[in-house]
């Protein structure tokens, strides 16, 4: 209900303020990016799009023109439509590891916050370590160990994301469980899982889509560096990192600079977007912790 209404007044005539205006552009970002993932094969079966993956027929190194619009690479893949491509790879991965970092973190924090004790000191401490290690290098290196595809992408990413809903659903939950309604139920003979799944859950998730947000925008750089590492997505499936590196030879020999733009500005825009609306979801739900802060 809060996050519903919170979108409800992205809209409202009378908001002027630069920040709901702001989230207005991150919103509209995010589903045009959206709406070209979803469109893409589409596009492709009326002839809109070249396949991806398809090279042999166009010639290498092509500057943008009517026949390709963003060019063509070094080996002759069509740039636009490996970046439109591109945006399917990016959804698929964020949407799985920030599912993931969900699924796990929030029944971890929300058991660890409640009940307490040396359940919630081990998990905190496990928590903590994960937490401390920097998000990339922890995805590069589970990258190498369970191998390249979009699920193990995801796997690798999320495990990053984990410990961040566990803490922000952890300290929620010990902020909730003493309040009255919590007391009450349990006077009533309410069961733990009673407890966590009615009175508790909805309580103690408000703020879990901004961090949602901002996680799928961190996702997408991750995936994109990991691509750039090689160490991403199969070499066939269109991904913005890995495309970006193979455009470096180009770039500094041959001033060949519409296979890094095109692919980076999408990146980059994408990211924007879902910032924009994180950020802007974040002053929504947490108005007044916001204002305080400033």
């Amino acid at each position: 209900m809060a996050l519903s209404s919170s979108i409800a007044r992205l809209f409202k005539p009378n908001s002027a303020s630069l920040s709901l205006r702001l989230t207005q552009i991150g919103l509209l970002m995010t589903l045009f990016f959206l709406a070209l993932a979803l469109i893409a094969p589409l596009l492709q079966g009326i002839d809109w799009l070249q396949d991806p993956t398809e090279f042999l027929d166009n010639a290498p190194q092509q500057a943008p023109s009517w026949q390709h619009w963003f060019g063509t690479t070094q080996l002759g893949y069509d740039v636009f439509s490996r970046t439109v491509f591109g945006t399917q790879a990016a959804w698929q991965v964020l949407i799985l590891a920030t599912l993931l970092g969900l699924v796990i973190g929030i029944p971890l924090g929300m058991m660890s916050g409640y009940l307490g004790g040396n359940l919630d000191r081990l998990l905190l401490f496990l928590m903590d370590t994960i937490y401390t290690l920097p998000g990339l290098l922890l995805s590069v290196t589970l990258a190498f160990v369970v191998g390249r595809g979009v699920l193990n992408a995801a796997i690798a990413l999320s495990i990053a994301y984990i410990p961040q809903y566990y803490r922000l659903v952890r300290n929620q939950t010990i902020a909730v469980k003493n309040e009255l309604f919590v007391e009450a139920a349990q006077a009533m003979g309410a069961s733990t899982w009673h407890l966590l799944t009615r009175y508790l859950f909805l309580n103690v998730v408000q703020s879990v889509p901004v961090l949602f947000t901002l996680n799928a925008a961190d996702a997408i750089l991750i995936l994109g560096g990991l691509g750039f590492l090689g160490l991403g997505l199969p070499e066939e499936t269109p991904e913005w990192g890995y495309d970006l590196k193979q455009a470096l030879d180009g770039l500094s020999t041959g001033g060949i600079w519409w296979t890094t733009l095109f692919p980076g500005l999408a990146m980059t825009l994408m990211v924007t977007g879902l910032s924009l609306l994180g950020e802007g979801l974040s002053d929504l739900i947490n108005p007044l912790s916001n204002r305080d802060e400033r």
